[in-house]
């Protein structure tokens, strides 16, 4: 069937990055940062998300598109005749179902903040009385199931339009209007009276921080978050590269989308940190930071309501942004699979996100009772598990070892596609590296997150 194509170079940067970017950005960033020792710690994380992030993205660009095809046939047609590589679509495309089985709500969350902030709700309110805004939230389903089916369709929708007219139009303004409001937002913070002591812990290194937590726990850290900022491993990324032509090389396309990521991540922090220095607050305070401490801090800022309404707005970009790359992908897998019309998946796909997404909503009031990773946890820390320890890296593994075994594509045939074009060069020297090394690398994520969270 015809592909879809990008009219423009920065379409699939911006597309990419939108799709690398999420509410793991935006959102984990921040407080990651702020508990593990602010600019010492952002250092050691762009040292990983240059040598982790980097070659797998590359990876997954060249695989689609040398195959012109989404995650559920690229595979069948690069492996050696006789091997069962193909096998793995079925997790790229379980990874990306089971990601949006709760993604779609967090972003829902999104939604609702935004209304109740643009509407004035949160003004005058008590710090006590924000803090149950959440929980009043969770508790109601009818209410989180309305915002999630809005993301839901508001996302197909935008696929509906098409490749070119949809997604990348679409996508096109939703992150040049993101990074905008990022600048207006660090730009207002960073004049905040009292904010220049959390300017100084965000920017200024100081290695004496890290004891704190002690070595291991930072590095695995920042390698986590370099590595799950990127969405790698599931083919999320693959399907943009299937849609752009040969004119550049894939490394820096890569490096483009990297860099975009990072800047979004580094304005997040000039955006959050300088804020919770004015007003006294723990940037590491975890996700309470979101929907708990930043709506108490815009109550107390001189138009707290207009910068509150655009910090939501453009916290809504950031997670719609993913949901319609993660949803596209989705569309190119079931079409390149069956052949079905592509609005015809969309509109059963539509349905099919909004049933899957159930699970997640009634795991915070009907299924409460239900903690299947211990005391406090729900299905949707499941399903992030699932997602994040699981599937991320292991598929990473698979396309690691898909473009450097011989018996997978191999590398041969990786670098001639990774250099075709004009541009940035891979590394050719890094084949040991990417062969051998990052595997473990990847390995020790995997294993480190099960310590995590069943070792104590």
């Amino acid at each position: 069937m015809e592909r879809g194509t990008f009219s423009t170079r920065l379409g699939f940067i911006l597309v990419s990055a939108g799709c690398a970017i999420g509410l793991g950005n935006v959102w984990r960033f921040p407080f990651i940062t702020g508990k593990y020792g602010g600019a010492s710690f952002v250092l050691i994380y762009l040292f990983f998300l240059a040598i982790l992030g980097l070659p797998i993205m590359v990876a997954e660009f060249a695989v689609g598109r040398a195959s012109k095809r989404s995650a559920a046939l690229s595979f069948d047609k690069l492996e050696p005749k006789g091997t069962k590589w193909h096998l793995y679509k079925y997790g790229c495309i379980l990874g990306n179902a089971m990601l949006m089985m709760y993604y779609t709500t967090i972003t829902g969350w999104m939604f609702y903040y935004l209304y109740k902030m643009v509407t004035g709700a949160f003004v005058g309110m008590a710090a006590k009385d924000i803090g149950g805004v959440l929980g009043g939230l969770v508790s109601d389903p009818v209410t989180m199931i309305g915002y999630m089916a809005l993301a839901v369709i508001l996302g197909f929708g935008v696929c509906y339009l098409g490749v070119e007219a949809g997604v990348e139009r679409i996508t096109k303004f939703m992150m040049t209007c993101l990074l905008f409001l990022m600048i207006a937002l660090a730009v207002n913070s960073v004049m905040l009276p009292g904010g220049e002591n959390g300017l100084a812990y965000f920017l200024q290194p100081d290695f004496s921080r890290l004891t704190k937590y002690g070595a291991n726990e930072v590095i695995f850290a920042a390698m986590g978050q370099a590595f799950f900022t990127l969405s790698l491993g599931i083919g999320a990324l693959a399907i943009f590269g299937s849609y752009i032509g040969k004119e550049k090389r894939l490394t820096g396309e890569a490096i483009c989308v990297i860099l975009l990521d990072t800047f979004v991540a580094i304005m997040s922090g000039l955006i959050i940190f300088p804020a919770c220095s004015a007003f006294n607050v723990d940037p590491g305070a975890g996700p309470n930071l979101l929907f708990i401490t930043l709506p108490n801090v815009f109550n107390h800022m001189a138009g707290g309501q207009f910068w509150g309404s655009l910090f939501f707005l453009f916290m809504t970009f950031a997670a719609m942004s993913t949901v319609i790359a993660v949803f596209e992908n989705l569309i190119a897998c079931i079409c390149d699979l069956t052949g079905w019309e592509r609005k015809s998946v969309i509109k059963m796909g539509t349905v099919t996100i909004i049933v899957l997404s159930l699970p997640c909503i009634f795991g915070f009031n009907i299924w409460s009772s239900f903690q299947p990773l211990g005391k406090g946890t729900g299905v949707l820390d499941l399903e992030d598990f699932v997602v994040s320890n699981n599937l991320l890296p292991l598929g990473s593994l698979v396309y690691l070892a898909f473009c450097t075994s011989r018996y997978g594509w191999g590398w041969d045939n990786f670098i001639k596609e990774a250099d075709t074009g004009n541009g940035v060069a891979f590394p050719k020297w890094l084949r040991f590296y990417l062969t051998y090394l990052l595997p473990l690398v990847v390995l020790y994520i995997f294993v480190q997150g099960y310590i995590a969270i069943f070792g104590h």
